[in-house]
């Protein structure tokens, strides 16, 4: 402890007097709590009420913020036309609430579904042409099946259009042909998969955000005494998009997203990203192979072959995130911004903010304070049965960290 002392310490004595400047910025004031010689801010910053948020982000992703905090700091720490960015963007929600409010989108994720979830919102086609290009979808010629044990979770008639939709979509890709509203279709395909809603393409199952495996849907099905009943894909891919397609998204004219390693970002020029706003894996939370494999099937994606970082040591997150966050040093312009969300993992007897802190010792940044956002959980986390304030990552932690020059 007395190590990770000095280290805050450090960080602030590069900070000075600047920090107050950048307190002011963001609109906080008089410390709840002072730990280690670091500030943290606790209240309720923004809304944790989804529907609050443009309805272009209602796609379902595990482990993924509401859009108002993004939206806190972009508005506070940015101007329209800065870049905004992500590292680990998984549905897209910075990037694409940055578009929202006329900043520069740039997003990365090693796991390439969240780019197939991304990009088709950024710059979305219109309600018309995705009637129209569903109308062109050959539906009544999809009558076989290729993967029985799907049967599971869907009609026999309900697989055999998305098998027939999926080799449709890939071909299309193969051929050239894939254009930004087969990329929609695909996207909101791939979101309907698996649900627990009338408007999911399958049986009751586990919320979107993952997928069962097929013995455990197995098991789901034997309990509620349920069997997949058909669904008309068209119209439901239809009705989602509607959904999303409700309010007016302006078309995004510079956008930068990748496939990467968040510590390997080539590609992104320096001193370029006046803000990143991100959260990283946390520790044992969540298993991205196994929550993915369908969307993975339907993508054509070998989800064994996705390098997602998962770690169960805390030396091992400590030293990923350092590294991921060298590389924001050498993006982000001096006086540009991290706002780097974690949470408490284990029942609270591991504060990731710390090893945050602690992680960018060496690096240009001070730090500006710890921002711990209360919110109540949603029906999904409910469901799980998680507690309100029980819970380690009931809360929002984000360390706001500045480039120094």
């Amino acid at each position: 402890m007395a190590g990770m002392r000095l280290a805050f310490w450090q960080l602030r004595q590069v900070a000075g007097w600047t920090v107050e400047c950048h307190r002011d910025l963001l609109g906080v004031s008089g410390a709840n709590e002072r730990m280690n010689g670091v500030d943290y801010f606790i209240d309720e910053f923004w809304t944790s009420r989804q529907r609050q948020a443009h309805p272009i982000h209602e796609i379902s992703y595990r482990a993924c913020f509401k859009p108002q905090l993004p939206a806190f700091f972009i508005d506070r720490l940015t101007r329209p036309g800065d870049v905004v960015y992500d590292p680990f963007m998984g549905r897209g929600t910075t990037p694409i609430e940055s578009a929202l409010r006329n900043r520069i989108p740039y997003g990365n994720d090693i796991n390439p579904i969240s780019r197939t979830f991304t990009e088709p919102r950024i710059n979305p086609p219109d309600l018309d042409a995705v009637s129209s290009r569903l109308r062109c979808i050959p539906w009544t010629e999809f009558r076989d099946i290729k993967r029985d044990d799907l049967l599971v979770f869907y009609h026999r008639d309900t697989l055999a259009q998305i098998e027939g939709l999926r080799s449709w979509l890939l071909r299309r890709r193969t051929d050239a042909d894939f254009d930004h509203v087969d990329h929609w279709i695909e996207m909101v395909a791939t979101n309907r998969l698996t649900g627990h809603s009338p408007g999911f393409f399958s049986v009751y199952t586990l919320p979107p955000n993952q997928a069962v495996s097929v013995r455990g849907q197995r098991r789901i099905n034997e309990k509620r005494g349920q069997a997949p009943s058909p669904k008309d894909i068209a119209s439901l891919i239809f009705k989602k998009s509607g959904r999303l397609l409700s309010r007016n998204v302006a078309p995004v004219s510079e956008s930068l997203f990748l496939t990467a390693a968040s510590h390997d970002t080539f590609q992104i020029p320096d001193d370029r990203v006046a803000l990143t706003v991100t959260s990283p894996p946390f520790l044992d939370i969540v298993n991205y192979e196994s929550d993915n494999w369908l969307r993975s099937w339907f993508l054509g994606i070998d989800s064994r072959s996705v390098q997602i970082a998962h770690h169960h040591k805390i030396e091992k997150w400590q030293t990923f995130v350092k590294a991921t966050l060298a590389e924001l040093a050498r993006i982000t312009k001096a006086g540009g911004y991290v706002a780097f969300e974690v949470g408490e993992v284990r029942h609270g007897t591991i504060r990731l903010d710390e090893n945050v802190i602690e992680a960018a010792v060496g690096l240009p940044f001070s730090v500006v304070g710890v921002l711990v956002n209360k919110q109540s959980f949603t029906k999904t986390s409910n469901c799980w049965g998680v507690a309100n304030n029980k819970s380690g990552t009931n809360t929002n932690r984000i360390v706001v960290l500045r480039r120094e020059s």
